[in-house]
């Protein structure tokens, strides 16, 4: 009689669920524990935002809606946090709890929110917007006409800013960096959305970092490098995210900025792979391995070291940094290579008054990265001629020129089109 394998998935975010899933359809008879360092049901912290803003109740952002999928799929869910791992032993230790023996082991952890040195970040008052814990905590400090101070305008931070802006705070946004989302759009797209912002009556101050955080009277004072202090009820911290690789530390599994993966999404010690926010892969754009903490990515990686773990072997070629985002009804968004390479040409199309903004990069006549505010009608064509590298031949020339042409240029080199 064959042994039962038993799958040990650290992490019940979007990488570890779809896993689990994928798992329980390829392996029926394997025995599967899911490992939440949560009391929550499995969630997806990007429903958060959603969650705070009042479209959707806390049972919303439950990965799965049925209350009884995870018992259905036979798959155990273990509320403790991960602590060690020893492969050799094949065990993984819990903080509370028996250690684990595994089979096969998925490294799914996530990461966590960074928190840099300033002090007060410790004040009541003082929340990352990271768990759900956060989110109630967020909610019972900021209501209509509340001061509230967001600390970071990243990707994560202008969702966040979003939400806070739906429950009517007045926001004041605080960004060490000289532009909103530096890490997704250049000077000309983060000045556009920081103006939009503005317009919509919030306070936007770049180029700033907050140095300390103290209690007033009733409310948290925040010294500004520029000298000045402003005061808020509530600040909320988004000032980016981490990997969860601390608890590796001993394990002998190779890490760098993450955890280290080949092309098929396992780590450097047999038998353990590893998937999402945490997982050092590969970067369809660059060739590169990096950390990628987007939720898409996440689930794909999910579903692929599952394959693996199955013995169904499945490279993973590699994931295309994307992002798109809605800010008060403004629509940005970056695929691929957005800021160009070494040798590589661009194109630019910009209107300052209606908010509208394309960049096209190129690296001979293949579309390598694409930026756009305002626009919205490109981003499955962007994806889509950046993933399989299309070439464009001609077509190249005419976005140069013209670059908003690239739907145009889409159709005409899927049908083998050359003139315009």
């Amino acid at each position: 009689m064959a042994k039962v394998r038993h799958h040990v998935i650290i992490g019940a975010g979007p990488a570890g669920v779809l896993a689990a899933d994928t798992l329980r359809g390829c392996d029926p008879d394997a025995r599967i524990t899911l490992v939440s360092g949560e009391s929550e049901p499995p969630y997806s912290r990007m429903a958060i935002p959603y969650l705070l803003a009042n479209h959707i109740g806390e049972d919303g952002t439950y990965l799965r809606q049925d209350a009884d999928h995870y018992a259905r799929q036979r798959i155990d869910v273990v509320h403790a946090r991960a602590t060690r791992i020893d492969p050799k032993k094949k065990s993984v230790r819990l903080k509370k709890g028996k250690p684990l023996k595994y089979d096969r082991l998925l490294i799914a952890a996530g990461a966590s929110p960074i928190l840099h040195p300033v002090p007060g970040l410790d004040l009541p008052g003082v929340r990352t917007c990271w768990t759900m814990e956060d989110a109630r905590e967020i909610a019972d400090r900021a209501h209509k006409g509340d001061e509230v101070v967001l600390m970071g305008a990243g990707f994560i931070g202008s969702i966040i800013l979003e939400a806070l802006i739906e429950r009517g705070v007045k926001l004041t946004v605080v960004e060490m960096a000289d532009r909103m989302i530096s890490h997704m759009m250049d000077e000309t797209a983060g000045g556009m959305l920081q103006r939009w912002c503005e317009d919509h009556g919030i306070k936007v101050l770049t180029g700033t970092r907050i140095t300390e955080i103290t209690r007033g009277k009733s409310r948290l004072d925040i010294a500004l490098s520029s000298g000045k202090i402003i005061s808020a009820k509530l600040v909320v911290v988004a000032a980016g995210v981490a990997p969860n690789i601390g608890f590796l530390k001993g394990s002998g599994i190779k890490t760098d900025r993450g955890v280290k993966v080949n092309g098929f999404l396992r780590t450097s010690a047999k038998d353990v792979y590893a998937a999402g926010d945490v997982a050092q892969a590969k970067d369809m754009s660059t060739g590169e391995f990096s950390v990628l903490a987007i939720q898409p990515v996440a689930a794909d990686h999910g579903r692929i070291a599952a394959l693996n773990m199955a013995g169904k072997r499945t490279p993973h070629d590699g994931s295309l940094n994307m992002n798109v985002l809605d800010t008060m009804g403004l629509i940005s968004s970056s695929f691929g290579k957005w800021d160009g390479v070494d040798g590589g040409d661009g194109a630019r199309m910009s209107d300052e008054a209606g908010h509208r903004y394309l960049r096209l990069e190129f690296k001979d006549d293949r579309l390598i990265g694409v930026q756009a505010v305002g626009i919205t009608d490109h981003i499955g064509i962007a994806r889509g001629l950046i993933q399989t590298g299309q070439r464009l031949g001609r077509w190249k020339e005419k976005l140069m020129k013209s670059p908003e042409r690239l739907a145009e240029a889409y159709i005409a080199t899927a049908h083998g089109i050359s003139h315009a």
